[in-house]
């Protein structure tokens, strides 16, 4: 018994690390609301917690030591902080796993309450282990309010959601409008992309639908509930063992172990009470700038979103197929009387909510002096604290909710300015340098030509923007009597660079239509990138190198032709061949390989005085080009992520979005003062339509130019 009661401590110190890793997350962020991320309501966390409640549930056990039942006390004291912990969890499950996760929670409650009652009853002829009843049955019943405001706040979620999806939608209608222009591809500043992210940082984190629960009433309610529990144990660990302090410390079956659950559980509640009382008092915080502005009757008014869900399942039908009339029409009428009694429940939580709240935030005012602050934070909220730029019109709140502190959210404008500065530490100064090699886009249309006759079929498979680049980067890294800081610098570049194009190829490519040609890319950059091997062939061997580029270009192209050939001859599937899409991996880089090496070769078939080096800048100057294309990209990238519109995903989408830009942000700023291509924005992110537009061009030109000679 001992070693289960240390299974228990264990359990215990999971719970609490995971409610400690939460409330230091809420302090370094700054996010005093503290979303759940480690401790959230879900089937491992409650397993947990099954596990830390075995001394309230254990009816063999017979606790007659001081330790023995306080510790009783202490495990449903734990279980109370802990469910004051989920409240702001339910914001980011969906309607099916908060019901799932709730049912869960309740039978587990439920449980626990109905073993506490069984003890209760069978040490009711022991006046001792009486005397620490009123402590045990207070828990209980904190327990048992703790889960019906849990359930209030789970009905308010989903429309609480909708409302601030129905304002996010709308909003964004004008937070790319930056000087009467649109921040899209072709038309930017680096500067007004910042600012378009700032906004959308703002509607994020204030639309957070965690952030939403952690600030309304039901929130106010458990963490008074959570800190008079906090101070029920306190008041049990210096009771008992001063009344009874001749009394043996344990006596259970546990033995020693019931003090290391002691300890545990005590460190447990006073960690885990931090967040709860954080949030009822930043909640109160808020309130108490709106102290004065509202009448008696909108103090105490009852949001619709708070009771639109029991509304909607009350005048819903009867979700049963029943003959009778008469026995259905019971049933509705019996379904209603039971949603107006949850309804009044309902509202009774909230009225009592609000009453907390307004009295919380009237003793801050007092406490603090907060009139005599606010003529400070008046003259504060002149100042937006982050520029010249004002971002509470972006601020999303609720129906009844306090408008947030100027203080408040300049420290949400500075968190997306830390996450820009963070990917602003993981830019790579070699792939700048290699974009600002980039003078045109011709290199978009250089690295194939019409000329190389196709092999074996008529059907190509079409190009991505990832395909191309490895290509010529292995080509450049193969070629002979070049320098390994070149050849290192130009993976390592390309390596970055690839990153980027990823992401614009991924988020671009909606229809996934080239996802088996980037897959291509990704294998064979394998290979490249860690053993400088293309198709297990060592790109740096003297065999595949020869003495000059010629040799090696044609040695490239001999093997590429080769592995389709193979492949064309051995494969009787016609319908694999009609359609290159199905072409194995291997053979579509290997078809890239032999286009591009073929490409070059005619090229530069009458440059007899063309050194390795030359050839490998010229490489490199059209990896350049095909990287500063595809990276214009990447403002639609980032504005794509910002319109994430899973509201459980809006927060973490908008996070990567600043996150990017500070790494591209360098990029960026060369890119913005190019010229571009008059390209449609929805086809920017193709690579045909580049190569098309640019050979139009330069037929253009040519034409031109001969006309102007004859």
């Amino acid at each position: 018994m001992p070693w289960i009661g240390l299974y228990v401590a264990a359990a215990t110190a999971l719970c609490t690390l995971a409610m400690a890793a939460d409330a230091l997350r809420g302090f370094r962020s700054r996010r005093f609301w503290f979303p759940c991320k480690y401790f959230s309501l879900n089937a491992f966390s409650l397993t947990l917690l099954a596990v830390a409640m075995k001394l309230p549930v254990d009816l063999t056990n017979f606790v007659v030591g001081v330790n023995d039942q306080i510790a009783g006390v202490s495990s449903l004291v734990l279980m109370s902080t802990a469910m004051a912990n989920f409240t702001t969890s339910l914001g980011s499950m969906t309607n099916d796993e908060i019901a799932v996760n709730l049912a869960a929670l309740s039978i587990l409650v439920i449980t626990i309450t109905g073993n506490v009652c069984i003890h209760i009853v069978q040490t009711r002829h022991f006046l001792f282990v009486r005397d620490i009843l009123a402590e045990e049955v207070g828990s209980t019943l904190a327990m048992l309010l703790l889960l019906l405001i849990l359930c209030s706040s789970a009905v308010m979620v989903p429309t609480a959601k909708r409302y601030i999806d129905l304002a996010c939608r709308e909003m964004r209608r004008r937070v790319v409008i930056s000087n009467n222009k649109k921040v899209e591809w072709g038309e930017f500043s680096v500067g007004e992309l910042r600012v378009a992210v700032r906004r959308y940082w703002v509607m994020a984190e204030t639309g957070s639908s965690q952030f939403v629960i952690a600030r309304s009433v039901g929130s106010v309610f458990s963490g008074l509930v959570c800190l008079l529990m906090g101070l029920t144990l306190l008041e049990a660990h210096i009771r008992m063992p001063l009344v009874y302090d001749n009394f043996v410390r344990t006596h259970s079956s546990y033995k020693w172990s019931v003090n290391w659950i002691l300890v545990v559980q005590a460190i447990g509640v006073a960690l885990g009470t931090i967040a709860p009382l954080m949030r009822w008092f930043i909640a109160a915080r808020f309130k108490s700038f709106e102290m004065g502005r509202k009448s008696f009757e909108d103090e105490f008014k009852v949001e619709s979103y708070w009771t639109q869900v029991l509304v909607d399942w009350r005048e819903s039908p009867v979700p049963l197929q029943i003959g009778s009339h008469k026995f259905k029409k019971l049933l509705h009428d019996v379904k209603g009387l039971l949603l107006n009694f949850c309804i009044g429940v309902q509202i009774a939580i909230v009225l009592s909510s609000k009453l907390v709240l307004l009295l919380s935030a009237t003793f801050l005012n007092g406490l603090l002096f907060i009139k005599n602050r606010k003529a400070c934070c008046c003259f504060k909220e002149s100042r937006t604290g982050t520029g010249s730029l004002d971002y509470s019109s972006y601020v999303l709140l609720l129906e009844g909710e306090s408008k947030l502190p100027q203080k408040t959210l300049t420290n949400i404008c500075n968190e997306a300015d830390k996450l820009i500065q963070i990917g602003r530490k993981k830019q790579s100064k070699n792939l700048v340098e290699l974009v600002k090699k980039s003078v045109n886009f011709n290199g978009v249309r250089e690295f194939d030509s019409d000329e190389v006759p196709i092999l074996q079929y008529h059907q190509e498979p079409p190009n991505c923007w990832s395909l191309p680049v490895v290509t010529l980067t292995s080509i450049a890294i193969s070629l002979p009597n070049v320098s390994d800081r070149k050849r290192n610098f130009l993976l390592s570049s390309a390596s970055r660079g690839l990153y980027f194009v990823k992401l614009v190829e991924k988020s671009l490519d909606r229809n996934g239509d080239s996802a088996i040609i980037r897959h291509a890319a990704d294998v064979v950059w394998v290979g490249v990138e860690l053993s400088k091997k293309w198709q297990d062939k060592d790109l740096q061997s003297a065999s595949l190198g020869g003495g000059s580029h010629k040799e090696t270009l044609q040695n490239l192209s001999d093997t590429a032709e080769k592995i389709v050939i193979d492949f064309t001859t051995e494969t009787k599937d016609p319908l694999m061949m009609q359609n290159p899409l199905n072409w194995p991996v291997k053979v579509i880089a290997a078809r890239s390989m032999y286009r591009i090496t073929q490409t070059i070769m005619l090229a530069h078939k009458d440059d007899h005085s063309l050194t390795n080096e030359e050839l490998f800048e010229r490489l490199s100057v059209m990896i350049s080009d095909i990287f500063a294309a595809c990276l214009t990209n990447l403002v639609s990238v980032i504005i794509l992520k910002c319109h994430s519109n899973a509201i459980e995903e809006r927060e973490e989408s908008v996070r990567q979005a600043a996150i990017l830009l500070g790494e591209s942000e360098e990029i960026l700023e060369i890119l913005e003062k190019r010229e571009l291509p008059r390209l449609d924005p929805k086809k920017a992110g193709d690579i045909e339509e580049w190569r098309a537009i640019s050979s139009k061009h330069y037929q253009h030109v040519k034409s031109t130019i001969s006309f102007l000679i004859a």
